[in-house]
């Protein structure tokens, strides 16, 4: 059965043209439309074409609450009304009057949940810059702080542990992942040039990047101190420092950020404008990219785990496939922040989704499919210095104003 649907935006029904369409999901009941087709007018956004399946399912179940959706159409995010998406895309013989509807084929669109944060949570303050965030972890949240610490912090803003030790603002943290379940180490780096509570690999101002051993039995020397706070007390729990086991020497300028996502590799991206793929056992340099701009992050996942992500002191976040040979040119470029790009890090569980902070006090979530970003999340009143996915479905971010934010109830599918 064929079904004519009228909304808000089709405001000259006389000359309004047609699409004849049916809206398919992968989503489960409650949350599928009939499978009819319909005809909706083609001026229709994708709120319009949120309003017309929400009403779809409501026609089903009374009960309904309606939510936003996005939508596909060959693989493609929506992003222009009806219209213009369909000229642009070569495809406009689906476009009608209404008295030639019987006699055009049927337009497929797939609905997905519209991928955008939910809820702001209270932030969690901070006495200076919030320079570096990990959400590696489910259970906390783990930042440095231009007040030299290190912290952990719960959920709900509960600051359960203080990593002092470092006399330079905290540049970079990391979760690193233990055997058991009731001890995690983290690991701090500094701009008083030392890495603590070790992780595996460390990118610096020299231009080098070192490799540490994580095994105490294997290291000597100073020690310094974790402040653990229980209650009002705080308990101090030595650690030891140790030496670089391998340096990875050709950077010409700092090395901004360094990535290791698989036991071979690493991944550096420098203010010497170039991506670099190292051999970890050779410590060799095997590939460079250069992007002709200082870079700031790297992240690496997408298709396959195989894409780079990189930004740096332009507002464009590029995408490269190093799997495609002959050419240095990105994949994707995103262009919709106005300043530097300090942070991208891709969703662990999707090919499509990552994020992207900026010097212009925003964080955007990034969908491959489209050129238009998901969703601006604009916590933050300066500049944000580092964005993460924490558990899955939130968002968190540092900046300029001192503050941890978290926005949460973000669907990935």
């Amino acid at each position: 059965m064929d079904m004519n649907i009228e909304t808000p935006e089709d405001q000259n029904e006389e000359n309004s043209r047609r699409v004849q369409v049916r809206f398919k999901t992968k989503l489960k009941p409650p949350q599928k439309v009939p499978s009819n087709s319909i005809a909706i007018p083609s001026n229709l956004t994708r709120f319009g074409l949120s309003s017309v399946v929400n009403n779809l399912l409501q026609a089903v179940n009374p009960e309904w609450k309606s939510e936003p959706f996005d939508f596909l159409i060959n693989g493609e995010l929506v992003r222009m009304s009806l219209e213009q998406f369909l000229l642009a895309k070569g495809i406009s013989a689906i476009l009608t009057r209404m008295c030639d509807l019987l006699q055009e084929k049927v337009l497929e669109i797939e609905y997905i949940k519209a991928v955008a944060p939910q809820k702001e949570e209270e932030p969690s303050l901070h006495d200076d810059w919030v320079s570096a965030v990990d959400g590696s972890n489910p259970g906390f949240i783990l930042t440095g702080c231009y007040d030299n610490l290190g912290r952990v912090w719960k959920a709900g803003g509960v600051c359960t542990h203080i990593l002092e030790g470092h006399c330079g603002a905290v540049s970079s943290v990391n979760i690193i992942k233990s055997d058991g379940l009731k001890y995690v180490t983290v690991a701090t780096a500094s701009k008083d040039q030392t890495l603590r509570l070790w992780k595996v690999c460390s990118g610096s101002w020299d231009c080098t990047i070192s490799l540490w051993r994580t095994n105490d039995s294997d290291a000597a020397g100073n020690q310094v101190s974790i402040k653990k706070r229980k209650g009002n007390n705080q308990v101090e729990e030595p650690q030891l420092e140790g030496e670089a086991i391998s340096t990875l020497v050709g950077h010409t300028q700092c090395v901004s950020s360094v990535v290791w996502p698989q036991q071979e590799t690493i991944y550096s991206a420098s203010w010497d404008h170039s991506v670099r793929t190292w051999d970890v056992e050779m410590g060799k340099d095997l590939s460079d990219i250069f992007c002709g701009k200082a870079l700031n992050c790297i992240d690496i996942g997408g298709e396959g785990s195989a894409l780079i992500a990189a930004g740096g002191s332009d507002p464009i976040l590029r995408i490269w496939d190093p799997r495609k040979p002959g050419t240095s040119a990105p994949v994707f470029q995103f262009s919709s922040h106005n300043s530097w790009i300090s942070a991208c890090k891709w969703h662990n569980k999707s090919w499509f989704h990552l994020i992207s902070a900026s010097y212009d006090g925003k964080v955007m979530l990034w969908d491959l499919r489209t050129a238009w970003p998901l969703s601006v999340i604009d916590s933050h009143k300066d500049k944000v210095l580092c964005a993460d996915w924490w558990r899955g479905d939130s968002v968190i971010s540092g900046g300029v104003d001192s503050k941890l934010c978290v926005s949460s109830g973000v669907s990935i599918q």
